[in-house]
């Protein structure tokens, strides 16, 4: 039996189950794209996609309401694919498996795509609710929001037609969201010499799991463990009391997540094997220590493995231990004008060891300003210069700057106050929207974000609060039924 019978809105959770079997992970959301054009089809309603592949589907306006603004509805298509070590999940064909408590909704051992796909699952009820009269409806789904936000880079200003934008892509509840930092990517790939295995050596393999990872934007500020940056501890420790020798480094995936997990594997001299083993364990009592109960499955293991076919020159390797430990994570500094607001951060995303004798090393770094969000990469580029790395930074996207006189905002502030008999908290957000690309291209657009709420995105424990969710769904509701008049008309 569906996790989602009984669920209310009904036509909602209904779409949300079948997104839920669709893969659509970033750069690959062919099928998701499908999916929407061909429901379009079905019912009848006008749909285009575009050259970077994001779609609009068109809801005519009812007779009645002629002449109301048109309403823009964006959500994005792609989603975040993570899993638990060992999960047989196959991203370009598995469905997600939805569980439920009761309470939440997430998946069995992977993310469970809530961000975004119940946006786009409340678009796809809103194109097809028979009761609902209102004005024209405009559907955006954006593509590769996770991986770089190219779908909204990408828009032109004829795709579509409205100047009101509803973005349902926000994770908490009771909160509407104005604002929005912008973020860049700063990478760095350093080369190294493959040396031989020293005599007398034998192979250890550290792995470093059970960490909650999180959302790079909403959680940077809650003190999660970093695997990169534990790791990188660990192994500089070791290489001070036992002189260790790297062969290879492998932590976390994704530029917008912060790392959960990390393995190693040194060379060690046959007699201090049982040593270094010993000696992780009283690291790993101390890292419990350290991070109590907000990381209380995090688990440090070591054993000895297969001997590698080389190890990492000493140069190489002390410089990438010292970049590591040099490159910021976490909050760097808070916002002087919002309360709770972090200003501008950075996150060591991960560190991969490539077959072909280097390292990639990827961060991320965010800012309510743009000139801060440089400076973040700056600090970033000094350390990983410093180990000899070449350094390339992407384009990023802008912020979006909060207008506490917005329209849109007003409407939706006194549709919550109507529906709940309370005001809702009006706050920007230090993850990245694509409301900045898009404010940046139609600088008239007028803009809200607001969404159920999300725990866990971007990691497996991802998962969405069931009773939020009509909650979610009334409010918008209510607010396409309250969009204003179009100038210079009156009722």
């Amino acid at each position: 039996m569906s996790v989602f019978k009984g669920l209310k809105p009904e036509a909602l959770w209904q779409y949300f189950e079948e997104i839920c079997r669709i893969p659509r992970l970033s750069g690959n959301e062919g099928k998701i794209r499908q999916y929407l054009l061909e429901f379009a089809e079905h019912h009848n309603l006008e749909a285009k996609e575009d050259h970077a592949g994001n779609v609009l589907i068109t809801r005519p306006s009812h007779p009645d309401h002629l002449n109301r603004k048109i309403v823009v509805l964006q959500s994005h298509l792609d989603m975040v694919g993570e899993k638990t070590a060992g999960h047989p999940h196959d991203w370009t064909k598995d469905p997600v498996i939805p569980l439920s408590d009761g309470e939440w909704i997430r998946a069995g051992g992977t993310t469970l795509g809530a961000d975004d796909g119940i946006g786009i699952a409340a678009q796809m009820a809103v194109l097809t609710d028979k009761t609902l009269r209102a004005g024209t409806i405009e559907c955006l789904f954006t593509v590769d929001e996770e991986s770089g936000m190219s779908g909204a880079k990408e828009l032109t200003e004829d795709f579509f037609r409205g100047r009101i934008l509803l973005n349902l892509d926000s994770e908490d509840e009771g909160i509407l969201f104005i604002g929005s930092a912008g973020g860049m990517d700063t990478v760095g790939t350093m080369r190294y010499t493959r040396e031989a295995v020293p005599p007398g050596y034998v192979g250890l393999e550290i792995s470093l799991s059970g960490l909650q990872g999180g959302h790079s934007g909403d959680e940077i500020h809650k003190g999660l463990g970093n695997s990169v940056k534990i790791m990188t501890a660990i192994l500089t420790e070791l290489d001070r009391e036992h002189g260790i020798r790297l062969s290879k480094f492998d932590g976390g995936n994704l530029r917008n997540a912060i790392p959960r997990e990390a393995y190693a594997v040194i060379l060690c001299r046959k007699s201090g094997s049982e040593n270094i083993i010993s000696h992780l364990k009283t690291i790993e009592t101390g890292l419990r220590k350290k991070f109590g109960d907000l990381e209380r499955n995090l688990k440090l293991e070591a054993a000895e493995c297969t001997m590698p076919s080389h190890v990492m020159d000493r140069g190489s390797q002390d410089g990438l231990l010292r970049a590591l430990s040099c490159c910021p994570h976490g909050v760097i500094a808070w916002s002087e004008d919002m309360k709770d607001l972090v200003e501008t951060s950075s996150n060591l995303a991960s560190v991969k060891f490539e077959p072909a004798g280097f390292v990639t090393i990827v961060s991320s770094q965010r800012s309510s300003f743009e000139a801060s969000k440089a400076e973040a990469s700056a600090m970033v580029e000094d350390c990983l210069k410093q180990a000899g790395a070449t350094v390339t930074k992407s384009a990023g996207y802008p912020g979006w700057a909060p207008d506490i006189n917005s329209e849109i905002l007003g409407i939706t502030r006194q549709a919550y106050r109507r529906l709940f008999g309370k005001d809702p908290e009006v706050k920007a957000i230090h993850a990245g929207l694509e409301c900045g690309l898009i404010y940046e291209k139609f600088r008239k657009m007028d803009m809200i974000s607001f969404g159920p709420t999300i725990r866990g995105a971007h990691t497996p424990d991802e998962k969405i609060e069931i009773r939020t969710v009509p909650m979610f769904w009334n409010l918008l509701m209510e607010v396409i039924n309250n969009i204003p008049l179009k100038s210079g008309y009156s009722i």
